[in-house]
């Protein structure tokens, strides 16, 4: 299959990404487009290819192995570099092993309870307000009240996180100051909170990581991994969160008929969660990569050192895999989906991430059984981003 040889700039991918895989997953499954950061890029749609290549050691996380000029993500200082998104084997599995115990199932369903709380003292404000924006109000505090307590952050400082993440998932070209702002902000609060931690340990995720960090000497887990694993948790377990929250709640309102269903048979929404994944879920982009060698996906040559883009997105909608793949179908058998990720890199959180959208949800269906959009569903706004899927605002009434 003929694939250009210069890149080609996909603005649909911004505006209406589903109509602009489904033609890339027919005509080129694997493009060199212009990536995210305004360089070349090879993208990568079809399931298949995808799920192949998510699972492929010759794909590097490492930045080291990008041939030079060819990537210009994001700067982070070293401090919040040092994660699990830029590291390979041996580091990823040594850094991983560390945290991944916060994340099992058993340890999340302990949370499920005071997720609960904290889901209904915020609509306990929505409905004396009779609706408004339900990101601003739910979908947002609700994830970043639960990451902070699990790092330890107090209560006073999550607004400060909100607007620190927000800047970097959807920075505003206009005001480029804030992306380092944020950067800056998160630097110097977890190397004040890191340090207040070391004198006051206190039950929770980030007392127990410096705890290992200190005990054998940085041994197992090095200054700037440390910020950065707190930088990650952070980032990642709150908004992909807050996104598939809102999103999960106007696909219901999209489809009546989907949600009179988990209305009926609440037992449904842990599959209905799988489902918002996989047909409108937060990440359109995994993560870039860099072949380590040359490497074939889907039939084309990426040479070695190239930024591929891989699409769980776009995987999907991929009706090679998913049955009427556009359609929302709370009952649908989603096993395989690759929202989350696959293979070594599959998502830590993810059990946190299904507890609390599926806690979420069943406090909001069943507080407002009349909820409804407040505008008409073409006014909505999304934030403009290839990589991020998710609302900038939802207004509703109740």
């Amino acid at each position: 299959m003929a694939t250009p040889a210069t890149p080609e700039a996909l603005d649909g991918l911004t505006h209406d990404p589903y109509a602009t895989y489904a033609l890339l997953r027919e005509s080129a499954p694997v493009r060199r487009v212009t990536g995210t950061d305004g360089n070349a890029a090879w993208l990568v749609t079809r399931y298949a290819d995808v799920r192949d290549a998510l699972a492929d050691p010759r794909l590097s996380l490492d930045k080291a192995h990008a041939l030079p000029g060819n990537y210009s993500g994001f700067a982070l200082p070293p401090a919040l570099d040092a994660n699990l998104l830029n590291m390979d084997p041996p580091d990823h599995t040594r850094v991983r092993r560390l945290v991944v115990k916060a994340f099992t199932p058993g340890r999340t369903e302990r949370l499920r309870e005071p997720v609960r709380r904290a889901a209904d003292e915020l609509l306990d404000a929505v409905e004396e307000a009779g609706g408004g924006d339900l990101v601003a109000a739910y979908a947002a505090p609700l994830p970043v009240a639960v990451i902070c307590d699990l790092l330890g952050v107090p209560a006073t400082r999550r607004p400060d996180f909100r607007t620190w993440t927000d800047a970097l998932v959807a920075p505003d070209p206009a005001r480029p100051h804030l992306a380092k702002e944020a950067v800056a902000g998160l630097l110097g609060y977890f190397t004040a909170l890191i340090a207040e931690k070391r004198e006051r340990p206190g039950d929770d995720l980030l007392s127990d990581l410096i705890a290992v960090r200190d005990e054998d000497g940085g041994g197992h887990l090095g200054e700037d991994e440390l910020m950065s694993l707190a930088f990650l948790i952070l980032f990642a377990g709150y908004e992909n969160v807050v996104q598939l929250i809102g999103t999960a709640v106007l696909g219901l309102l999209r489809h009546p008929e989907q949600l009179a269903a988990v209305r009926a048979d609440p037992a449904l929404l842990p599959g209905a969660v799988e489902e918002f994944m996989r047909h409108e879920g937060p990440v359109l982009l995994a993560i870039r990569r860099f072949p380590v060698e040359d490497v074939t996906i889907g039939g084309v040559r990426v040479p070695k050192g190239e930024t591929v883009l891989l699409s769980p997105g776009s995987a999907g909608r991929d009706p090679d895999r998913f049955t009427d793949p556009d359609r929302l179908d709370v009952t649908r058998d989603v096993g395989g989906h690759l929202a989350l990720g696959h293979g070594i890199h599959y998502c830590l959180g993810a059990p946190l991430a299904r507890m609390e959208t599926t806690t979420a949800l069943a406090a909001l269906i069943e507080r407002f059984p009349d909820l409804a959009l407040a505008v008409p569903e073409e006014e909505l706004r999304w934030r403009p981003s290839m990589r991020a899927r998710g609302l900038l605002a939802l207004p509703v009434v109740c």
